[in-house]
């Protein structure tokens, strides 16, 4: 008994064919849809503040961000590869808000190479991920959540367990975009909240968002989980922003 019918032309077979770089529409150099010029060209994080990763002038006097000196976060660490410049921020944008998962996908594998040339350097690997949840009406409105993509698609290439139900967003809080940082923090007020019985206690957790701008969210988020038991907490995103109050 033949269960798949006969086929007789060619099938397309994804990992037999060239790819092609999706900035420059050349044929890349290597298995990524990214040829290595273009890859090297991406805004790369370099001097950064050690906690909250954001861009720090060179020379900078201090590897912690004045922010961060006068009051840590509640997150142990961020860890971003870019900053959010062309082209990472239009290839975020066209990933976010036009259904382009082919750039998420691509930016999830370049940061899970980036976090395993981390991981090489002794960063701590997390038990888990946990994608930063999306109100329900946002999740309408777009109809999919790009951090739980994000998060997918790391734990399969970390080989990391991926918790996406841990978090709720209890609230339909205002979005985000053109508030400052004290602003943001009161939008996010009592907004989140933790699954019955969620296992927390002990354990060292893992963000996963695309933008860290002000770090409002990943503060509140953390917060709730280090007050629920966790051990430790780090933020992963794809881009980190040169200034608080650029939108996200």
């Amino acid at each position: 008994m033949h269960c798949q019918p006969e086929y007789k032309w060619q099938v397309y077979i994804w990992s037999k064919n060239k790819q092609i770089c999706l900035l420059c529409d050349e044929p890349s150099d290597s298995a990524l849809a990214l040829c290595s010029s273009c890859q090297d060209e991406l805004p790369w994080l370099g001097a950064q503040c050690s906690v909250c990763a954001l861009p720090l002038p060179l020379p900078a006097a201090s590897l912690t961000c004045g922010q961060c000196l006068q009051r840590l976060p509640a997150f142990r660490r961020v860890i971003a590869p870019w900053r959010y410049d062309f082209p990472v921020d239009s290839l975020i944008s066209r990933f976010k808000h036009h259904e382009k998962w082919p750039f998420g996908r691509l930016m999830a594998e370049l940061l899970s190479q980036f976090l395993h040339y981390r991981y090489d350097e002794g960063l701590p690997r997390p038990d888990c991920l946990l994608p930063v949840p999306l109100s329900r009406r946002r999740l309408r409105q777009r109809g999919f959540n790009q951090a739980g993509m994000l998060a997918q698609w790391l734990g399969e290439h970390l080989q990391l367990a991926v918790e996406p139900l841990l978090l709720l967003r209890t609230q339909d809080t205002p979005a985000q975009q053109g508030l400052g940082a004290r602003a943001r923090q009161r939008n996010l007020h009592q907004a989140f909240a933790l699954a019955a019985d969620a296992p927390v206690a002990g354990r060292h957790l893992a963000l996963v968002d695309d933008v860290l701008t002000t770090g409002a969210t990943a503060q509140a988020l953390a917060r709730l989980l280090i007050n629920a038991g966790a051990r430790q907490v780090d933020v992963y995103c794809l881009a980190r922003t040169a200034r608080p109050d650029t939108p996200d």
